[in-house]
């Protein structure tokens, strides 16, 4: 590559033997401003030029990727937002009702499809809010069933385990349950069953007292005990 600089005015006046050029050829370049010419052979070769082209095509079409990427993710991120919003309302709606495993309502946002990722936030939310606790949720279920159901072991852990509470919060919940105290309440139930049943002969009254207690999840041995005392009072 070269450098030529444009001539002078005096240059321009004349050729250096008085005569003057033909004003048509004649510069109308600013004075001093240089001009940038390839030397012959030096311009990019049109194979050069092909490759530039092709690096700047990839890199717009890397802008243009980037740019519905930026897009795609912020039109997800509102998605996320709405569903995040909605799932909050099913569960609050649902905890208000009754106590619920996180299984429990695992599956309750999944049969609304809210989607497994805002699902999953939800559940983690709650649980750390304390609004979702299968612990508290497992001894409350053992208080309701002794207490008001007068259930036996058995069946409380069977309820517990029907709605897939963890196995340590069932075994915790349950870890001062007084054999002695289920054995006095299979007696009281027994006996007070055992009245309604007066009109019966003994082996029909046994046999349904039996089956009663049995219901109500109470040991093999505390039912043979109960079912020994309850018929006592008929005599």
């Amino acid at each position: 590559m070269v450098v030529r600089f444009f001539p002078s005015e005096d240059e321009r006046s004349g050729d250096g033997d008085g005569r003057r050029k033909s004003p048509k050829r004649a510069s109308r370049r600013p004075a001093g401003e240089a001009a940038v010419a390839y030397l012959p052979g030096a311009a990019p070769s049109e194979r050069a030029q092909a490759a530039v082209a092709a690096v700047r095509s990839v890199a717009e079409a890397d802008a243009a990727a980037a740019a519905e990427k930026d897009a795609a993710e912020r039109a997800l991120d509102k998605v996320r937002e709405k569903a995040g919003k909605r799932a909050t309302n099913v569960s609050l709606h649902q905890l208000a009702r009754r106590g619920m495993s996180r299984w429990e309502l695992e599956q309750v946002l999944r049969k609304r499809e809210v989607d497994e990722v805002v699902a999953e936030a939800e559940l983690d939310r709650l649980e750390s809010v304390g609004l979702l606790d299968d612990e508290a949720l497992a001894v409350s279920l053992v208080y309701a069933a002794r207490a008001r159901k007068g259930q036996g072991r058995q069946a409380i852990e069977h309820e517990l385990r029907r709605r897939h509470i963890d196995e340590e919060a069932i075994q915790t919940a349950l870890a001062d349950y007084d054999q002695e105290e289920e054995l006095d309440r299979a007696i009281e139930m027994a006996k007070k069953r055992v009245a309604q049943l007066h009109d019966l002969d003994d082996q029909t009254a046994q046999r349904r007292l039996y089956g009663y207690l049995q219901r109500r999840g109470y040991s093999g041995e505390a039912i043979c005990i109960a079912v020994g005392d309850a018929m006592a009072t008929r005599h």
